[in-house]
């Protein structure tokens, strides 16, 4: 079959197709005949992959278009789920744009009411901070003072009238006192009355209060007699109480005299006891030191024997001994004698070292001397090469410092130039702050007039003000007069009318007084030959 198979064509035909030569009868007998059911099933199960792959291929893309086609058709109806998806988020869209507009107009409205929050307290500010300015708080103080005195006035004016109604109500008083003094009178009758009755009781009670006392005093005194009578039966219980005690004590003191007897006798009994058994303990003791006497005494041989088998084995110890010693002796003295040739041996090498030690240093003093002269030599050469250069580098040095004191000196000249410069250029800066500080002051001034001004607005606002309420004005008045600060300086005129103060240089910082006299003046006005320059000599004033 496997040869039919390689030999099969492509075509959908049967196999009928012979070669071109004509087939001899064995290649006959090898051809395969095939039923046609048996072809189509080998044709089918080898382009079978194919086939399910293609097939695969299109209904895919009839499901894509048919896909497709059906989105088309159902991307505008409103009743689908995307339709509904796509609506809803439509509508999202459309609420949020909605609400980021409310936002922002929120937004505008909150910026515009904080703006005016800020603009209403930067004017609150403003107007505190005017309101703190000394002028102000000193005008402020004047309104108080202002309505302290109308106050004032009305209360003086309360006062009189106060008087008045104070007058009537004492003479009513007066009038009430003198009705209540009658009642008082009629109470304090009434009063004398139930007094003298009340003592009138009181003394019955006291006669009364007194029988009683002297029938307490009887009834004391015989309670006293019976006390004593009991305390004399009482005495006498003690008394027969303390003879039967003393009774009860001879009776006891008896008994033990008895019982102290009887002891005695006990222990005389004991006593024979105790000798009867220690004769029997002495006996027992004599037995066993004779029977310790005989231990001692076969000890004794025993030991005897013993000190005989030592003393044997001492005397052999003794002789083997002595033969070691002799041994050790005659060791000894060889080694001594051995000891004694290498030691004159070794006094001989030491001897001939020294010999030659000695012979070695001789050469060694010879070399060095020789080498030291050469040396000392060399050290002048050296000195004299050592001084030429020294002679060089002073030289060197000379020429060095010469030109360093050039250089420092040229150096001087443009640290001058250059602190010449400095000094045009503080000056001329010193002019510049100067004149700022004019620009400073006179704008200063133009601040200080603005605010008086203002100041004079407002005061003049409060005075008509307080003009229909109150009558004395002069406070108020005389606050908003035209006034510098309150230093006790000179007042500068072109800095704004600032009168500045002065403090002493010290820890209290004390304000100087505002005295002041012509004295200076008058002293600068005195001649130069005053007597008062021909005293600055004497003390050693230059």
């Amino acid at each position: 079959m496997d040869g039919a198979a390689g030999r099969r064509g492509p075509g959908p035909g049967p196999p009928a197709t012979m070669p071109a030569a004509a087939p001899g009868a064995a290649e006959l007998r090898q051809v395969l005949v095939l039923p046609r059911a048996e072809w189509d099933r080998i044709r089918d199960s080898v382009g079978r992959a194919d086939r399910e792959a293609a097939q695969a291929l299109a209904e895919r893309r009839e499901r894509r278009a048919l896909h497709e086609r059906s989105r088309a058709l159902t991307e505008h109806w409103p009743n689908t789920v995307a339709g509904l998806a796509q609506k809803n988020l439509e509508a999202r869209k459309l609420r949020e744009e909605r609400e980021e507009e409310e936002k922002k107009q929120l937004d505008l409205e909150e910026a515009q009411f904080q703006a005016a929050m800020r603009r209403e307290a930067i004017e609150a500010a403003k107007i505190y901070q005017y309101y703190q300015t000394d002028r102000v708080k000193g005008l402020h103080q004047a309104l108080l003072l202002t309505e302290v005195l109308r106050e004032r006035e009305a209360q003086i004016e309360f006062k009189k009238k106060k008087t008045d109604i104070n007058k009537k109500r004492e003479e009513e008083m007066e009038h009430e006192r003198e009705k209540a003094i009658l009642k008082e009178q009629e109470k304090a009758h009434e009063c004398h009355m139930k007094r003298q009755a009340l003592c009138r009781d009181q003394l019955e009670q006291i006669k009364e209060h007194k029988h009683q006392a002297e029938l307490a005093k009887l009834e004391a005194k015989r309670e006293a007699k019976g006390i004593q009578r009991l305390t004399r039966l009482y005495e006498l219980d003690v008394l027969r109480e303390k003879e039967k005690k003393e009774k009860e004590k001879l009776e006891h003191k008896r008994t033990h005299l008895e019982y102290i007897a009887d002891q005695h006798v006990l222990k005389a009994v004991k006593e024979q006891k105790e000798e009867e058994e220690n004769d029997k303990i002495r006996a027992h003791f004599k037995a066993k030191q004779t029977l310790a006497k005989l231990r001692r005494e076969k000890e004794a041989e025993m030991n005897r024997l013993m000190q005989e088998r030592q003393d044997n084995i001492i005397n052999c110890l003794a002789a083997q001994m002595k033969q070691t010693f002799q041994e050790e002796d005659e060791r000894v003295a060889r080694a001594v004698a051995e000891k004694e040739a290498a030691w004159e041996e070794e006094l001989k090498e030491k001897e001939e070292k020294h010999t030659a030690e000695l012979k070695s240093i001789a050469e060694y003093r010879a070399t060095v001397m020789k080498v030291k002269k050469e040396k000392e030599q060399e050290e002048r050469l050296e000195a004299k090469k050592k001084l030429q250069e020294l002679t060089e580098a002073d030289r060197i040095y000379l020429e060095m410092e010469k030109e360093k004191k050039q250089r420092q000196h040229n150096e001087n000249i443009k640290t001058k130039e250059f602190q010449i410069q400095q000094m045009a250029e503080r000056r001329a800066k010193r002019e510049q702050e100067k004149q700022k500080e004019l620009d400073y002051d006179a704008q200063r001034e133009i601040i200080a007039i603005y605010k008086e001004q203002e100041f004079q607005e407002y005061a003049k606002q409060v005075i008509e003000s307080e003009s229909k309420i109150a009558q004395n004005l002069y406070p108020l008045l005389k606050a908003a007069k035209e006034r510098t600060a309150r230093g006790h300086g000179p007042i500068y005129r072109e800095r704004g009318r600032i009168r500045p103060s002065y403090q002493t240089k010290d820890v209290s910082g004390t304000q100087l007084p505002s005295c002041s006299s012509n004295t200076a003046q008058e002293i600068k006005a005195l001649p130069d030959n005053d007597p008062i320059q021909t005293t600055k000599a004497r003390p050693g004033f230059t």
